[in-house]
């Protein structure tokens, strides 16, 4: 199954127009329950079943168990549907090729270093879009909600999530993700122009490139400046 995007989804058959919209939403915001597809597409939970199990048999999502939480309230926690590698690889990575074969041919030509050099600099032309839009002097965890905002406007559908001793940014696409699998400096360099931005240490948990559902960074936040938080995207 091809995703479809801009033009041809206004040529794409009904189901296969709603079943692209599920898996670009799953894309986009992490995994999601079958109810929160149904509210948010406004169809029944019985007829966003039968996409998802349309998704799943085509493996382009993943059912998973909930999880069990520490204060549970009535009921069982819903299950979720998260996208698979083979998922993302639906949806157009137009240059993918082209970006790999020509850090392929930088490695080659100019060595390791030389792809470190290209990788900060990438990272670094990022954070200065990033930057312009976090205000260094706010707390930490409304700078790391602006950040996820910033990253969401350019392409990586970004969410945070209040966790322990801290705020996790959680990046659902990684518009390089499949050239990083190859070359991890992007990541890394990626990881360090993040910390910059922020002013502050921050940890990398995990990385789409490395086969994880999502880019997960973990600020750390003091207990008593930790801001509650919206969840934007």
């Amino acid at each position: 199954m091809k995703i479809q995007t801009g033009a041809e989804s206004g040529v794409t058959s009904g189901p296969d127009r709603t079943r692209d919209a599920v898996a670009r939403i799953v894309l986009e915001r992490g995994p999601q329950s079958a109810a929160a597809l149904a509210e948010h597409l406004g169809l029944s939970a019985a007829a966003i079943r039968r996409h998802l199990d349309a998704l799943v048999e085509d493996g382009l999502l993943v059912e998973r168990q909930p999880q069990l939480l520490a204060q549970r309230g009535r009921g069982r926690p819903a299950r979720t549907y998260a996208i698979t590698d083979a998922g993302r690889a639906a949806f157009p990575h137009a240059y993918d090729d082209l970006a790999s074969t020509a850090l392929r041919y930088l490695r080659k030509t100019g060595g390791e270093d030389a792809v470190v050099a290209f990788a900060e600099h990438r990272a670094a032309s990022l954070a200065e879009l990033l930057a312009a839009e976090v205000d260094s002097a706010a707390p930490p965890a409304t700078r790391a909600e602006s950040l996820a905002g910033a990253l969401s406007a350019q392409g990586y559908a970004a969410t945070t999530e209040a966790a322990a001793a801290g705020v996790q940014v959680c990046q659902h696409h990684g518009p390089v993700a499949h050239v990083a699998a190859e070359f991890p400096e992007l990541c890394e360099a990626e990881t360090r122009a993040l910390a910059r931005v922020l002013g502050t240490y921050v940890q990398r948990l995990a990385t789409i490139a490395h086969g994880d559902g999502v880019c997960t960074t973990h600020v750390p936040v003091p207990p008593d400046r930790k801001t509650t938080l919206s969840g934007r995207t």
